[in-house]
């Protein structure tokens, strides 16, 4: 923070420094407002460790200058403003090393990433001219931090690496609280310059900095300015690049700075999103307790990460516990945080010296209980004695933020016997929080996380994200298929079964009833047409379009706890299953792969699929596991899931933006009872309708929506005496 720096009154050339200054307060910065005389890009390319910092770290830049440019700054400025940037990388904003390399060098990568910076509004230029008919010859400006402190300073140097390395200047600096007021003039002048509100300057457009130039100092052009100070640098013996020897260094106690700098964590995209900001306000007005609920694909992870972020800009530590259902998922959180520039990350999944990390961190702890720490792991290995005997014993550990992605997994009684209630900065990640048919598991998950229904600590719907351009539009295809009659008195026969289960007082099932439930979820699971279906249907996709970027859910077996394993074991009758959908895919001629649980290529594989080498993936439910391929534009659903959780998360792995792809298709096979528009009684009236609950949740989001609730889904609900129209309104409801 700026109040944490001694900044000097004034700073000289050849004793303390200018450069010293801008960098030092540069590194410190989240704004900085700059009213100048001559500007020249040159003065970053000089300032280039601070001014790398100062964007890594999320800076913003706001320039009022005259209209004298160099042609190749008029350009840059001209076409950020334009929005006339070709694609850069976006890693390059904070990734120090190489932010500093490119500004530091007059090349086609430095004006490119300084048209990139410019067109994102990272920095912002203004250009002016006197109303008298001069030049406007401002030299002063404002820093300030992150909690509002300011530095101020006025004086004789124009942003440009001559003034900076060459010349002799001085300039005067203000600090708080000494100089409150006068900085407050200063920010003021400023503000009324930004706004064109002052007597003195007028704005005009940065392309007509050039007609300026030719018509109000036709003798005294741009170039011959330039030209006149090439020629005193080569008659002093100093050529273009100006040597090192000539050049002002950037003192040891600065860079020292600087280099501890580049390892703080730092937001990892050009700024932060209204839901990153919002989600954080919230969870500390609830007592750094909470519940995001936010559609798949909006951010849950960014948004996480970004609040231990902000909680080391308040404490200056960092100490997270990151719980994860998966190995997968695991290893996604992993790079995501090594985004965020976090240094000490521990993974149980990667580090197989972990343990013995742990061990070492507990015995540092009794000496510093700030030291910063990032541990990611599984349910499964987090509920183990290891990670059990890590947080007994660990100093500071109240002060820790525990994380749980899909958080719904605590509410497991396995999970529940392991709760962290020793450490009270708490944040649940989930797109669906509620735990089906497990009342109690859900309201020990509220409980834990100080959040509850419907509005949560911070709720951001898929409706949201789709409105807001998070997540792209879709369209979605039910495929109508009958069980057959065989499989229809198997699930008849399973529900008079399950009438003994039902709880008298809640009409809901007794937990008894779950595995006659699954067993009965199997049926519409793996329903003989199914594949006559999907046959059917590459039949006709191959004659209409080009079927690639597509995940399939083959039907699944059973449900894992993820609070015991920390993956999706597949067993012999599952292969068989994902070898019989494969066969069709290669039938008709694509190209293909199974996903599935332990396979060492996995990162390839999701790699090839992401370069269109792979056309399908078919997968049970490792597709869950924390795949993010934002490529993936298609999706076909085989397993006819009835939990709102796998359905939305499932939706969401293909309704990511990604350059190239307009918008996303669904096809969903729903299992109806046979001959359906027949006299039908209450269970398959049942059956249909916890089908039309998925085929509502979906078309009320979808672009096709007139098609959906008009064609065969309106014909059969009217047979089975279901409200269609009802459960629309509920479904949008939902999103109120």
């Amino acid at each position: 923070m700026l109040s944490d720096v001694f900044f000097k009154h004034s700073y000289s050339s050849g004793y303390d420094e200018p450069k010293d200054f801008f960098t030092e307060a540069l590194i410190e910065s989240s704004t900085f407002d700059l009213g100048l005389g001559f500007f020249s890009s040159s003065g970053i390319r000089s300032l280039s460790y601070g001014f790398a910092l100062f964007i890594a770290n999320g800076g913003k830049m706001r320039v009022v200058m005259n209209h004298i440019l160099s042609q190749e700054d008029k350009e840059i400025i001209e076409k950020g403003q334009k929005h006339l940037v070709e694609d850069f990388e976006n890693h390059i904003l904070f990734d120090i090393k190489k932010l500093v390399e490119t500004l530091s060098k007059e090349d086609e990568q430095f004006f490119r990433c300084l048209s990139y910076l410019i067109s994102i509004n990272r920095i912002e230029f203004v250009a002016t001219v006197s109303t008298k008919g001069g030049l406007g010859h401002d030299k002063y400006g404002i820093f300030k931090d992150e909690k509002g402190n300011k530095v101020a300073f006025i004086g004789s140097a124009n942003f440009s690496q001559s003034a900076l390395e060459l010349n002799g200047e001085t300039i005067t600096v203000f600090t708080s609280p000494d100089d409150d007021k006068r900085i407050a003039e200063y920010q003021a002048l400023f503000d009324q310059s930004w706004e064109n509100d002052t007597p003195h300057l007028v704005h005009i457009p940065i392309e007509h900095v050039k007609t300026f130039i030719r018509e109000k100092f036709p003798k005294t052009s741009l170039t011959n300015l330039l030209e006149e100070g090439i020629n005193l640098r080569e008659n002093i013996g100093i050529d273009n690049n100006i040597p090192a020897k000539y050049c002002k260094p950037i003192s040891r106690r600065i860079l020292d700075k600087i280099e501890f700098k580049e390892l703080e964590p730092r937001f990892p995209f050009p700024e932060e999103r209204r839901i990153q900001i919002d989600a954080y306000s919230a969870w500390i007005e609830n007592g750094k307790k909470g519940i995001f609920a936010m559609a798949t694909g909006s951010g849950k992870t960014v948004t996480a990460l970004n609040c231990i972020r902000k909680q080391y800009k308040e404490n200056g530590y960092y100490k997270a516990i990151i719980v994860v259902p998966t190995q997968a998922l695991a290893i996604q959180w992993e790079h995501e945080t090594k985004s965020f520039n976090f240094q000490n990350i521990v993974s149980t999944h990667s580090d197989k010296d972990w343990k013995n990390i742990l061990s070492r961190y507990i015995t540092r702890s009794l000496l510093d209980s700030t030291k910063s720490i990032i541990l990611i792991t599984t349910y499964a290995t987090f509920n183990r004695n290891d990670i059990q005997s890590f947080l007994k014993k660990v100093r500071g550990v109240e002060t820790f933020i525990y994380v749980a992605d899909e958080a719904h997994n605590i509410g497991s009684q396995n999970s529940l016997n392991h709760l962290p209630e020793m450490i009270n900065w708490r944040i649940g990640l989930s797109a669906t929080p509620e735990r089906i048919y497990d009342d109690l598991g859900s309201e020990k998950l509220y409980e834990f996380f100080n959040s509850k229904p419907p509005k949560y600590t911070y709720r951001y719907t898929m409706k949201q994200a789709i409105e807001e351009g998070i997540l792209c539009h879709y369209d979605y295809y039910p495929i109508f298929i009958e069980l057959t009659s065989s499989e229809m008195e198997e699930y008849e026969r399973i529900s008079d079964q399950l009438r003994k289960y039902i709880d008298a007082d809640t009409g809901k099932y007794k937990p008894d009833a779950e595995k006659l439930l699954l067993k009965r979820k199997r049926i519409i699971h793996k329903a003989e047409n199914k594949k006559i279906a999907i046959s059917d249907l590459l039949e006709e996709l191959r004659q209409k379009q080009k079927l690639d970027y597509t995940f399939v859910f083959v039907p699944e077996g059973y449900e894992p706890d993820y609070s015991i394993n920390d993956s999706y074991n597949i067993n012999q009758d599952d292969v068989h299953i994902i070898d019989e959908y494969a066969q069709m895919f290669k039938e008709h001629g694509y190209s293909y792969h199974k996903y599935i649980s332990g396979l060492d290529d996995a990162p390839n594989i999701l790699q090839n699929f992401a370069d269109g080498d792979i056309q399908i993936l078919l997968s049970m439910k490792c597709l869950d596991e924390g795949v993010d391929i934002p490529r993936a534009e298609h999706a076909i659903f085989c397993s006819s899931t009835g939990n709102p959780r796998q359905f939305v998360q499932r939706r969401g792995r293909v309704l990511r933006k990604c350059k190239g792809k307009e918008k996303a298709k669904i096809w969903d096979l729903i299992v109806t009872p046979p001959n359906i528009l027949d006299e039908s009684n209450s269970i398959e009236r049942n059956l249909f309708f916890n089908e039309a609950k998925r085929i509502i949740n979906f078309a009320a989001l979808a672009d096709n929506q007139i098609d959906i609730l008009y064609g065969k889904l309106l014909t059969y609900c009217e047979a089975l005496r279901i409200n269609l129209f009802d459960l629309l309104d509920r479904e949008n409801n939902n999103y109120k």
